[in-house]
C-alpha cells in the first residue's frame, strides 16, 4: 500500500465545472484527514474516506481539521493557492499522508500530500507545515 502525492484527476476536472471554491469569504469549507502507511491513495482518490485514516487522539478526530487562510492569488501567469499550516495537540499518532479534500462539495478530493514516511508525535503536536505562497511553491499551482 502507498500514498503517492499527486492532484486528483477528478480535481481537475472539476475546476473546470466550478465545483471547488476557494475564496476566502464565501467559498468551500476545506479540511486535511490524515493517513497510516496502510492506505492507498493517489490520482484516483476521488473523495474522503476514513478507510486507514489514523486514530481519534487528542486534538485530532475523524474527517481531520479545518484548513484556514485559503487565498487565491495570479502572478506573473501562475494561480496559486495556499492554507495556513494546521496543528493537532495533545496527540499521539502515525501519519504517512494526508488528504485535502472540500466538506462543502460531497467530500471531494483535492491533493493527496505523502509525507515520504511515517511522521510520529507521542503525546504532543502533529504539524503539518504547508509550503511557501509563491508561484513555484504553492500547495497548489496552476500554470
Amino acid at each position: 500500500m502507498a500514498i503517492t502525492q499527486a492532484i486528483p484527476n477528478s480535481f481537475r476536472g472539476e475546476l473546470l465545472t466550478g465545483t471547488h471554491n476557494f475564496t476566502v469569504a464565501s467559498g468551500n469549507v476545506f479540511k486535511l484527514a490524515l493517513y497510516t502507511s496502510a492506505s492507498t491513495m493517489s490520482s484516483g482518490t476521488t473523495v474522503y474516506a476514513a478507510t486507514s485514516e489514523v486514530a481519534n487522539s487528542g486534538q485530532y478526530v475523524t474527517g481531520g481539521g479545518a484548513l484556514t487562510n485559503v487565498s487565491p492569488v495570479v502572478s506573473a501567469g501562475v494561480a496559486f493557492i495556499d492554507f495556513d499550516d494546521i496543528s493537532f495537540t495533545g496527540v499521539t499518532l502515525t501519519a504517512a499522508g494526508a488528504l485535502i479534500y472540500n466538506t462543502s462539495s460531497s467530500n471531494k478530493a483535492v491533493a493527496v500530500l505523502s509525507f515520504g514516511g511515517d511522521k510520529t508525535a507521542t503525546s504532543g503536536v502533529f504539524t503539518v507545515q504547508f509550503p511557501a505562497a509563491t508561484t513555484s511553491a504553492a500547495i497548489l499551482t496552476i500554470a
